[in-house]
C-alpha cells in the first residue's frame, strides 16, 4: 500500500464510520516506533506506521485509523480530543475504535552483540554494541593488547 491508497482508505473509513469528511493529508511514516499512528494537531495530517499493517494486518490498521480519525474529528470540532477525555473515550466507543494498537514487538528483545574482541595475552573476551578503536584501548585484566574478532571466535 502507498500513500495514495493510505489517503482514499482514511477518507471512505472517515464517511463511513463518521459521517463526516477528512479533507487534509495522510502519509505512512517508517519512523516511528513506539505507536501505531499519530494526529498532527499542527496541521491535522494523520501519519501511519506501515509497520501495522505488516505486522497485523488490514484490519488492524482500519482499527488504528479509526482511533486517529477520532482525535482528528474532535479537535477539528473543538471538543476534548486528548486520550483522558470523556468526549474522545465516548467517540471510540461508539466507533468501535481501539484504545491501543496490538505491539509491534514484544519489547524485550535485546540488541544483538555485534562486535567482540579479545585480548590477545589472557584471552579475555569483551563483548560490545558499538566499535572500538583497538589503538587507545587495552586489556583490563592484564593490559594486553586487544584484538576485533570478525567472526566471534
Amino acid at each position: 500500500m502507498i500513500d495514495n491508497e493510505l489517503q482514499m482508505l482514511i477518507e471512505k473509513t472517515s464517511i463511513d464510520v463518521f459521517n463526516k469528511p477528512f479533507i487534509h493529508e495522510a502519509r505512512f511514516n517508517g519512523r516511528l516506533r513506539t505507536t501505531g499512528g499519530r494526529y498532527m494537531l499542527v496541521d491535522h495530517s494523520i501519519e501511519i506506521n506501515p509497520l501495522i499493517l505488516k505486522v497485523h494486518g488490514i484490519e488492524e490498521l482500519i482499527g488504528v485509523i479509526k482511533h486517529e480519525l477520532c482525535h482528528y474529528h474532535l479537535h477539528i470540532e473543538g471538543r476534548g480530543y486528548r486520550h483522558r477525555d470523556a468526549d474522545f473515550r465516548k467517540l471510540l466507543k461508539q466507533t468501535s475504535s481501539p484504545r491501543f494498537c496490538q505491539p509491534l514487538s514484544t519489547g524485550n528483545e535485546k540488541l544483538k552483540v555485534t562486535h567482540i574482541y579479545q585480548c590477545i595475552s589472557c584471552e579475555q573476551k569483551y563483548n560490545r554494541k558499538r566499535r572500538m578503536d583497538v589503538r587507545k584501548y587495552k586489556c583490563g585484566k592484564c593490559a594486553g593488547k586487544i584484538m576485533y574478532c570478525p567472526d566471534g571466535k
